[in-house]
């Protein structure tokens, strides 16, 4: 994607700062090599995560299914997975919110896998959409 070329890594921060999600990027060696919205996040990563592998750091009640879905992934069976859970909110745990998470094959355009993406995003206020609201209305 030659596009990108024209961005400098301060733009490139800044796009990914800005999407309306939390990401966590493991590598192929299943290190976790990145993050965004690090002091806002709801499934907070300390940084003492960066470098380790995903299961030194993943809660255990949902391990075993994050290392089949990555395993699916490496082995090119799987590109996605999607699913969704009700949470309380960072530091309101009366407030339910549902969120949905999304895992992403990260691969090159020759379909080695390079890594997963996980995202992460309060999709309450996408659930009471209706109609449609115009730009700039």
């Amino acid at each position: 994607m030659l596009f990108f070329d024209r961005m400098d890594k301060e733009m490139i921060q800044a796009v990914i700062e800005n999407l309306p999600m939390e990401i966590t990027i493991i590598d192929a060696k299943d290190e976790v090599v990145a993050w965004n919205k690090h002091e806002i996040r709801v499934f907070h990563r300390p940084m003492s995560c960066m470098g380790l592998n995903f299961r030194e750091c993943h809660p255990k009640e949902s391990l075993e299914k994050v290392e089949r879905i990555v395993e699916e992934m490496k082995s090119g069976t799987r590109n996605k997975a999607r699913f969704w859970i009700n949470l309380p909110l960072p530091g309101d745990s009366k407030t339910t919110n549902t969120f949905l998470i999304e895992f992403f094959a990260l691969r090159n355009p020759s379909g080695k896998y390079l890594g997963c993406m996980e995202c992460t995003q309060n999709v309450e206020d996408i659930k009471k959409l209706s109609g449609e609201k115009r730009l700039l209305d």
